[in-house]
């Protein structure tokens, strides 16, 4: 299937490490030209370096805090500058800590709020005119199966994703008849640095290893095995290109059937 992604410029943010880092990865491997950001220069390149060698294309790269409004600003600037039009825009941000209602006060929700919610509203903000110029366009806004099953130990995640959810539906409607396509995917046990360092707290918490920890998680997936990065990549590129011609307002849980909610 031809995607429709060669020479279309795709910004992806959080993308120095884990989903993001897989995803820009599987753009490049279409062709598209990739705009990374994190806030690690060090990460950044050695991102950007084993990206080209996978897939001889090579990302640019953006340093910038996605909490600050003029970071944002300056990456939308510096992808269209050196790309041209932003035909599509993966948000990604690293989750809020773990904790329950007592553990948190206003400033921790606070900097939660403006990691996993107003930083996706700024960055919709910023692209939307250029897409609207186009004619077309592309989001996904990536959360956490917590948008259909809310995870224990983890409400800061499970409200500010759940403002997501209802940013996304609202935006389906509104741009619709902009052929303007907007999504939200949520991973389930993916492999990636945070799920094991959640897999280490439950080994301490419970005094068990983590391989222990690993065979009671496996139990509750159908599929039997936590999922790979590459594998959510493939479904990020899938939504985000001109293949996707009729899905928008919709959450798409790569979970391997770990979430039993519909």
């Amino acid at each position: 299937m031809d995607l429709g992604l060669k020479d279309k410029t795709v910004l992806v943010m959080g993308s120095s490490a884990g989903l993001g880092k897989a995803a820009a990865l599987e753009f490049c491997k279409e062709g598209a030209n990739v705009m990374l950001f994190s806030t690690s220069e060090e990460k950044l390149k050695s991102a950007q370096l084993d990206i080209k060698k996978a897939t001889g294309y090579e990302p640019a790269y953006t340093v910038g805090d996605i909490t600050v409004a003029t970071d944002i600003q300056r990456v939308v600037k510096n992808t269209i500058e050196q790309f041209g039009p932003i035909y599509a825009l993966v948000n990604n941000a690293g989750g809020p800590p773990a904790g329950t209602f007592d553990n948190f006060t206003d400033d921790m929700w606070q900097k939660a709020y403006e990691l996993n919610l107003l930083s996706y509203i700024r960055t919709i903000r910023e692209v939307l005119p250029i897409m609207r110029k186009a004619g077309r366009g592309r989001i996904l806004n990536y959360t956490s199966s917590s948008v259909k099953q809310v995870l224990d130990n983890l409400i800061l995640s499970n409200t500010f994703r759940m403002g997501v959810l209802g940013l996304t539906k609202t935006l389906s409607q509104e741009l619709g008849g902009e052929n303007i396509l907007i999504n939200i995917m949520g991973p389930g046990r993916i492999k990636t640095e945070r799920i094991e360092k959640f897999d280490a707290i439950e080994a301490q918490k419970t005094n068990a290893t983590l391989e222990e920890v690993y065979r009671e998680s496996i139990k509750t997936i159908p599929l039997g095995r936590y999922g790979q990065p590459e594998e959510y990549a493939k479904m990020t590129v899938f939504l985000c290109s001109e293949a996707n011609t009729y899905i928008t307002g919709q959450t798409v849980l790569v979970d391997g059937g770990l979430t039993k909610t519909y």
